[in-house]
C-alpha cells in the first residue's frame, strides 16, 4: 500500500512538471510571445519554453493571451514585465500649439513637441 502511494505520488509530481513547461511562439522581429494558432504567427513561428521567453523579456501577447493556461508563477512575472513596459512609455510629449505670433500678428498654428513651446519655424 504504500509503495502504491508512492507510484501516486511520483506519477503525480511527473505529469504536473510536464504542464509548467509550455511552449509558446515568438516572431523573428517581435517582441511578444504567443499561442499556436494566434493570427500574428503567419508568417514567421519560432517555438520556445515559457520560462525562456520570460527570461528572454518577451511580454504575452494580448490578443491571443497565451498566459491564460500558465502557473500562477509564470503569470505574475509576465505581468511584472508588463508593468515595467506600461511605465517606460508614460514618457511621450504631446504636441501643442506654437505659441509664436506670425508676421500677420496672429498665433501660429503649426503644431510643435518642442519644450519651448515654439514650432521649428520660430
Amino acid at each position: 500500500m504504500k509503495q502504491l502511494k508512492l507510484l501516486l505520488f511520483f506519477l503525480t509530481l511527473a505529469f504536473s512538471s510536464v504542464t509548467l513547461a509550455q511552449a509558446v511562439y515568438t516572431t523573428q522581429t517581435g517582441e511578444k510571445y504567443h499561442k499556436s494558432n494566434c493570427q500574428y504567427l503567419k508568417h514567421s513561428k519560432k517555438e520556445i519554453d515559457l520560462k525562456k521567453a520570460i527570461s528572454l523579456g518577451y511580454i504575452a501577447c494580448k490578443i491571443c493571451k497565451p498566459i491564460a493556461n500558465n502557473s500562477q508563477g509564470s503569470a505574475s512575472k509576465a505581468k511584472i514585465i508588463t508593468s515595467k513596459v506600461k511605465t517606460n512609455s508614460s514618457k511621450k510629449t504631446i504636441a501643442t500649439q506654437c505659441t509664436a505670433k506670425t508676421q500677420a500678428g496672429k498665433r501660429c498654428k503649426r503644431k510643435t513637441k518642442n519644450s519651448s513651446g515654439r514650432c521649428y519655424q520660430h
